[in-house]
């Protein structure tokens, strides 16, 4: 019975609910889901650990707020570099006079450089100049001794009072041969003889006075005179030597200041403007400048121009001759020789600084209205030192930049800095007129405060 009653029951047996099964597969889905979560958590606060530690974030101020406009110009590449107002000086081009002007090496050289030598043997009694002495034309310099000279004058002299008495007895002779010829008393061939005999005489009178001439001219050759006017150098032998023409180094030289030539060579390219010049008759003025260029010696004026062109450098000589008075030029000195040879009138002028070199040719910077340059191609016209004459390209009135180009390009922002003081003075006026506002309003609340603190203490 037991069985009977317990089989009944089996039919009635509970199997285990099969709806939670899917629980387990969810679980895992949200677990996934929370992971996911939690690593981009994790990523979005190592980024925002990441951003702040950054360089850049550290310079701005408080940490927090935004980089400024000028930060991220200077940390965003050449691209923000080139977007910025680039300080620049500007010069405004100016109509004037251009001088045309040939600068060249030029050598100081006397127009008389003499080494006075004697012109005569004997001994050298005396000299008569100090070294570097300035001497006039004619001046004494040495002494030859005269005497054997003077002893040759005195012997010619007699010579001569003896062959002039024979000249004499022999014309009286000849005067008398005559008168007896005409009375048919000698023969007339004596007479022709005494005519050549007289002849004879005539001729050794003449030499006798020409020796006489000589040995004076010995005793002006013995007392030796300056043949120039200028400065005398070293003295090249002592009084008591015995002195001859053929002494090398002579007595001294002596070489002339006043007046003195510069001789300077310039290219053949340019001897058809000079000599067009000079053909018309006009002064070319002709400036001795020291070898650094700067400081100006004399000022002249071109004498001549050498009579052909040296093939092998293509060069001509040319001679500027200068009064020399203040004796800047010295002999054999090099300098610098600026020759005018014409102006060129109502010429645009600009610094030569801002002129530049490109691919294309030269050309400036021209800052338009807004700040902002363009490139402008230029023809330059004659240049002289810190000026440039611009012939075509641009116009009187316009600026161009001549500092800071070597930073800009075609449309960029400028700024120049020598136009700031004038609108910074208003700006610092207006900010410490500000700051001084701001101070008093509040000084004025911190006083207010404490006399309100005051009143409801007294309460």
């Amino acid at each position: 019975m037991d069985q009977q009653e317990k089989r009944p029951d089996s039919p009635r047996r509970e199997t285990p609910p099969q709806s939670p099964a899917p629980a387990a597969p969810a679980a895992a889905s949200r677990g996934r889901r929370g992971k996911f979560i939690a690593l981009g958590v994790v990523i979005v606060v190592a980024g925002i650990v990441l951003a702040r530690w950054q360089p850049w974030n550290k310079a701005l101020s408080g940490g927090n707020a935004p980089p400024a406009s000028g930060a991220r110009m200077r940390h965003g590449g050449p691209g923000a570099m080139a977007n910025m107002a680039q300080p620049v000086s500007v010069a405004t081009a100016r109509a004037g006079d251009m001088p045309i002007v040939i600068t060249a090496l030029g050598t100081v050289t006397p127009l008389a450089d003499v080494t006075v030598r004697t012109q005569l043997s004997g001994t050298l009694q005396d000299v008569s100049f100090q070294e570097g002495q300035m001497v006039k034309k004619g001046d004494v310099l040495a002494q030859i001794d005269p005497r054997p000279y003077q002893i040759s004058l005195a012997n010619a002299e007699g010579q001569l009072a003896r062959d002039e008495a024979l000249l004499a007895t022999a014309r009286l002779d000849l005067k008398r041969y005559q008168t007896l010829l005409s009375q048919d008393s000698i023969a007339s061939q004596q007479v022709d003889t005494q005519a050549s005999l007289v002849k004879q005489y005539e001729g050794t009178v003449k030499s006798d006075r020409a020796n006489i001439d000589t040995y004076k001219l010995d005793l002006a050759y013995a007392r030796i005179t300056a043949p120039v006017s200028g400065r005398v150098g070293l003295r090249q032998v002592d009084p008591g030597n015995y002195v001859t023409p053929g002494d090398t180094n002579g007595i001294v030289v002596l070489t002339q200041l006043e007046p003195i030539s510069v001789i300077f060579t310039t290219s053949e390219d340019n001897l058809p403007s000079i000599m067009k010049q000079l053909r018309a008759g006009t002064k070319l003025s002709v400036t001795a400048y020291d070898r650094s260029n700067t400081t100006m010696l004399e000022a002249g004026s071109l004498q001549t121009i050498d009579n052909q062109i040296d093939t092998t450098t293509g060069t001509v000589k040319l001679r500027a001759s200068f009064a020399n008075h203040e004796q800047a030029l010295f002999p054999n000195q090099f300098v610098n020789a600026r020759l005018l040879v014409d102006t060129i009138h109502n010429a645009v002028i600009v610094p030569t600084s801002a002129v530049l070199n490109g691919s294309q040719g030269q050309y400036v910077y021209v800052v338009k209205p807004d700040n902002t340059v363009t490139v402008r191609l230029v023809k330059v016209g004659p240049v002289d030192a810190e000026r440039t004459s611009i012939a075509s390209g641009l116009a009187v009135g316009e600026r161009v930049v001549t500092d800071g180009s070597d930073r800009l390009r075609e449309g960029a922002k400028i700024t120049i800095p020598a136009e700031r003081p004038q609108h910074a003075s208003g700006a610092s006026g207006a900010k410490g007129a500000s700051r001084a506002g701001a101070a008093s309003g509040a000084s004025g609340a911190h006083h207010g405060r404490r006399r309100h603190a005051s009143e409801a203490s007294g309460q």
